[in-house]
């Protein structure tokens, strides 16, 4: 296994690289940071050409791509607009999303896969229909609008619940934002765990496992569980970085100061290193995401080996 997960961290590379260059590319080559910098007034040519050469946008792009991923290596991600270390702006949003993140994946999981499980075992019975009537409520409804009700009921009405988090973010805070963000990844994850455990029910393994008359719990948990988790892991493995990235809305509605906050105030000012920054930093997540999902689909089905 080491040597696959060496070859695997090479073939990272490239990936990186890529989707690093693709980034820079729409960031810097289709807008105009100086221009943004300014806003609507029109800054003085001499003094636009001293900040473009400051910062480093007078050479071609794939100068500045290189120059770039020098300081990225280095530890440096650049400087905001406003003066701030883009690692600043990092160390203090990475912790909140990172925690709510968290929040979101164990709701998902627990709750996710126990549905997913109960609903496939009870296939066309009255449990089966409700689950996927509701899973299906779930995902046509947006973020934006489940999460303004869950905050009105649960933070308005009946004072469960913080209805805005503080800028310490502690973690019983962040309990209901991150019931909002994980709730569609929930549906999916419920969905998928069931369409699973429906096909692999029907499979050979395990009928010979009935026809020994092993107990029902160990058919479930050491035969028809783990081999139908495979693709339920690799869904929660690569939505691990889609949470970090999409709680853009979910951070808004409940004013939390993460990862979506800052490339929200980013895109909306046009603050190129910060957007750049943060994304890279998502893309190393989700190439880690991936790598750790592979690793992880020898321990669920011992008939996979690497070489």
């Amino acid at each position: 296994m080491g040597r696959y997960a060496l070859r695997r961290l090479l073939q990272m590379i490239p990936v990186f690289i890529g989707s690093t260059f693709l980034i820079f590319f729409m960031v810097y080559a289709l807008g105009d940071p100086v221009a943004a910098l300014f806003g609507d007034k029109a800054p003085d040519p001499a003094t636009a050409a001293r900040i473009r050469q400051d910062l480093y946008l007078d050479e071609p792009l794939w100068r500045q791509y290189v120059h770039y991923m020098g300081q990225v290596f280095s530890g440096h991600f650049g400087t905001a607009f406003n003066g701030q270390p883009v690692t600043e702006l990092m160390a203090s949003a990475f912790p909140v999303t990172l925690r709510l993140t968290v929040v979101a994946i164990v709701f998902e999981m627990v709750l996710g896969i126990t549905l997913g499980v109960l609903s496939g075992l009870r296939r066309g019975r009255g449990l089966d229909t409700s689950v996927l009537l509701l899973t299906l409520v779930v995902v046509a409804v947006p973020t934006f609008v489940s999460g303004t009700v869950l905050q009105y009921l649960f933070g308005v009405t009946w004072g469960w619940a913080r209805p805005s988090v503080s800028p310490e973010a502690p973690l019983t805070e962040l309990l209901l934002p991150g019931v909002v963000l994980g709730l569609v990844s929930l549906a999916y994850t419920t969905r998928l765990t069931r369409t699973s455990i429906v096909e692999n029910a029907r499979a050979d393994y395990v009928r010979t496992a009935v026809a020994k008359g092993l107990p029902r719990h160990r058919i479930v948990t050491r035969h028809l569980l783990r081999n139908s988790l495979i693709p339920v892991v690799t869904f929660i493995g690569t939505d691990i970085g889609a949470l970090m990235g999409g709680a853009i809305v979910t951070e808004r509605i409940f004013n939390i100061h993460g990862v979506g906050y800052q490339l929200y105030q980013g895109i909306l000012r046009q603050n190129s290193p910060t957007v750049v920054g943060f994304v890279t930093i998502l893309v190393i997540v989700f190439l880690l995401a991936n790598l750790l999902v592979d690793l992880l689909y020898a321990v669920l089905d011992p008939r996979i080996r690497y070489a």
